[in-house]
């Protein structure tokens, strides 16, 4: 087996701040070795040969597993917004996700 990865503490909260995380340096310590033993057992996974298992999405057997639709009553417009930070002209504001 190959070695241990370790992943650095400025890899955590580089994911941190991808995902958008505010995480202390005593939870950033913690998902450092948590994360690192998830990518050590991918790695075991790595290793194991799947050339004859054949490719699946989904192991249930079901599919195309539809109901039918109502229409029901909802939130009215003011309920829906009521808890957002901040509104404008009637819709939710999000900081922005891409910036050029």
């Amino acid at each position: 087996m190959s070695k241990s990865q370790k992943l650095t503490t400025s890899d955590v909260q580089h994911i941190a701040k991808l995902a958008n995380l505010h995480l202390t340096k005593k939870e950033v310590r913690k998902f450092q070795k948590q994360l690192s033993e998830t990518l050590d057992y991918i790695k075991i996974l790595d290793e194991l040969d799947t050339s004859k298992v054949e490719p699946t999405s989904q192991v249930t057997g079901k599919f195309n597993q539809f109901r039918e639709d109502k229409v029901e009553r909802s939130f009215t417009q003011k309920q829906a917004l009521s808890n957002a930070k901040k509104t404008h002209k009637g819709y939710f504001v999000v900081p922005y996700v891409f910036r050029e």
